[in-house]
């Protein structure tokens, strides 16, 4: 049971916590290659983290993910990751975590995997757009496809579930996703792909880049044997089981197909600024709560008051009548 019901009677039952905005990569669809991040004092610190994300567990959130910029590059953070980890599996009706996840690009993941599992961390996913090395070394800018494969394996050695997610980029990745969906079949992964979404400013055209999941689906549909289900995870992710692998395949569509009426989800960032909706600007500064009171039920009053205000949805569009980011922020400061 949670205390966080929105104005739409929606549960809000789900946290994303943005540990840094700081990233090893600098993918094409999500930042520009010189990026200015945020002065490292502005950031909570990891223990102003956990007492955030203590008050969500105490109202009611049942799953956190961490997510960034690149979540493992933050200095420290096992430490965050083991102290939510002792969150997880309470007794039925008593606070506690369901489930703590992570979304990485995969480049620290050989040196955390085992750590993570041994954290409590059952699933996470890998953000992979290509599995060809030069193409991947171009979206990414800075990364090196080998090191990332070389954390996924390690994660799938560990014990973690992996899924993958790569953004649909047109003209770039479009015509991969019959080998990648097959290759993380071979592996047992499952497989998500995600329309580019019109956040912050980048190195070019977003027109360029749109590719509707719409078509994608159909396409893949001439050589998979797809099946909706209804497996949800807490994501707005929408699933088909794959026959041919027994995997899944999802698409994450904000702009084709508004997932808002069902979203039970608030971001956090790692400046303590609580956005209710990923696409509207309305957030709540909750790091001056957190460090203007000792009070915990100070602090819950402001998460309510937040949730409160949490809207009906998004209006992201890509057109050319639009080509320009819905948002000024990045999607590095909110949370991948």
């Amino acid at each position: 049971m949670t205390d966080m019901i929105d104005p739409f009677g929606r549960a809000i039952t789900y946290l994303r916590i943005s540990v840094t905005d700081r990233c090893d990569f600098r993918c094409v669809y999500c930042m520009a290659e010189d990026m200015n991040f945020l002065p490292k004092g502005d950031l909570l610190s990891l223990e102003e983290l956990e007492r955030l994300a203590t008050a969500f567990v105490r109202l009611g959130v049942r799953k956190l993910r961490l997510t960034g910029g690149e979540p493992l590059v933050r200095r420290g953070v096992m430490a965050l990751v083991n102290r939510l980890g002792l969150q997880i599996g309470a007794q039925p009706g008593e606070p506690g975590l369901d489930e703590l996840t992570l979304t990485t690009n995969g480049s620290q993941l050989a040196r955390y995997a085992e750590e993570l599992a041994a954290a409590g961390v059952k699933r996470i996913n890998v953000s992979i757009d290509t599995l060809d090395v030069a193409k991947f070394a171009a979206i990414t800018r800075w990364g090196r496809l080998p090191q990332v494969l070389e954390g996924v394996m390690a994660a799938k050695a560990a014990g973690l579930k992996v899924k993958i997610n790569a953004v649909a980029l047109k003209d770039v990745n479009e015509h991969e996703f019959d080998h990648m969906l097959g290759w993380c079949g071979a592996h047992g992964f499952d497989f998500c792909l995600i329309e580019t979404m019109p956040l912050g400013e980048i190195d070019g055209d977003r027109m360029d880049q749109y590719l509707p999941l719409s078509l994608v689906r159909q396409r893949l549909a001439a050589n998979w044997t797809l099946t909706p289900t209804d497996y949800v995870t807490g994501g707005p992710a929408r699933y088909f089981d794959v026959a041919e692998t027994g995997t899944r395949l999802g698409f994450i569509t904000p702009l084709t197909h508004n997932f808002c009426e069902g979203c039970n989800r608030v971001r956090l960032t790692c400046t303590g600024t609580l956005y209710m909706c990923l696409g509207q600007e309305d957030a709540a500064d909750l790091r001056k709560v957190l460090r203007g009171s000792d009070d915990d039920a100070v602090l819950a009053d402001a998460i309510r008051a937040a949730i409160a205000r949490k809207p009906k949805g998004h209006d992201f569009v890509i057109d050319r009548a639009h080509n320009r980011p819905a948002l000024a922020r990045h999607m590095s400061v909110t949370g991948g």
